[in-house]
């Protein structure tokens, strides 16, 4: 029979709910209670039937405790992680992480001394948008990628609360940006050269509200993520470049589709009137040279994380390690600098 373990949620806003909606539905990891620091959240928690801590003390002197998941703003997370685990306390940490690279180095640190697990929620990694796209890359089989591009668009601008914060860890590029990087980073295994980042404060807010950033891989390889909160019209969400093909994602849907030549005859290219000239180079294909397929969509199972955590206690590998979302905040502190200096960085990461 499989040992359960006892775990308290830190932070009850929009992602500890999540969490303990998705938790409920497992066995290996039983929800104790939950702690807040809003008097308003813990009314409602309790109303619900869940046990609620007076004090975050009260969550790591409990010995029944065996995890801690923490939710909370980000600007939180490197001193609750630490004093998780230096309580005994194994800890599930949202992202991002932290708000730079120097304080999840402090969180490892503490990590190895206390021999707790420490584990990053990047849950996107099992979105199926990016395990489709993967497949694709890994297999090849429309030859090699030599670029890609993830965007993220919404039309609401930044949520209204510590999101617009800058020290509180609010911003899109702490938001959305590790998520993107997080599943780069995993797909295209090379080292980065370049990056280039610019920041956008379209709202005046004191947090970015999107951002435009370029990577450029040892290989040559080029990656383009894109993110905006005041966008009334949608491009693709992934637009990948094949040597013998191009693909498509368009939604959060899994609309999409996959391009490729019938053949590489060129006879059939005319020149056609472009403006006030005309361009043989970039007239469109007639439709018998393409083929269009749609896409082998891949499906994610979240629940592989949870699974994953207490393989993880109980000695097997991490499928998310420290060492790959260091990385990844290693790769947001070049990005701001970027952006301060505005100019490209060049790097070997």
């Amino acid at each position: 029979m499989n040992k359960t373990y006892s775990l308290v949620i830190v932070g009850f806003g929009g992602m500890g709910k999540q969490h303990y909606h998705l938790l409920k539905k497992q066995t290996t990891l039983q929800v104790r209670g939950i702690y807040d620091i809003d008097a308003t959240v813990t009314k409602d928690a309790r109303s619900q039937g869940l046990f609620c801590y007076d004090a975050f003390d009260e969550v790591l002197l409990d010995p029944l405790v065996d995890v801690v998941l923490i939710a909370t703003p980000n600007h939180f997370h490197e001193a609750l992680s630490i004093a998780a685990m230096e309580a005994g306390k194994h800890v599930i940490c949202e992202k991002p992480v932290t708000l730079n690279s120097q304080q999840l180095i402090h969180i490892i640190d503490v990590q190895q001394k206390t021999h707790r697990v420490f584990m990053v929620h990047q849950n996107r990694r099992w979105d199926e948008d990016f395990l489709t796209i993967k497949k694709l890359y890994d297999s090849e089989s429309l030859g090699k990628m030599y670029h890609v591009e993830q965007r993220v668009f919404g039309s609401r601008g930044i949520p209204t609360d510590w999101r617009r914060v800058k020290a509180f860890g609010g911003g899109m590029l702490l938001d959305w940006g590790v998520h993107m990087l997080d599943r780069l980073l995993l797909m295209i295994d090379e080292k980065i050269t370049e990056v280039y980042c610019k920041l956008s404060y379209a709202l005046e807010e004191d947090a970015d509200d999107g951002f435009w950033l370029f990577l450029t891989f040892e290989s040559g390889k080029t990656a383009l993520c894109d993110v905006g909160t005041i966008n009334l019209q949608n491009l693709p969400k992934w637009f990948i470049k094949f040597q013998k093909g191009t693909a498509m994602i368009d939604d959060w849907h899994m609309n999409g589709r996959i391009v490729k030549l019938k053949h590489t005859d060129e006879a059939d290219a005319k020149p056609i009137v472009a403006g006030a000239g005309l361009t043989k180079t970039m007239a469109p294909r007639t439709d018998d040279s393409t083929i269009t397929e749609p896409l082998d969509i891949v499906y994610g199972n979240i629940f592989e994380f949870y699974s994953n955590f207490v393989d993880t206690i109980n000695g097997h590998e991490p499928w998310i390690k420290n060492e790959q979302v260091l990385r990844v905040m290693r790769l947001i502190d070049i990005a701001y600098e970027s952006d301060q200096k505005r100019q490209v960085i060049h790097t070997c990461l």
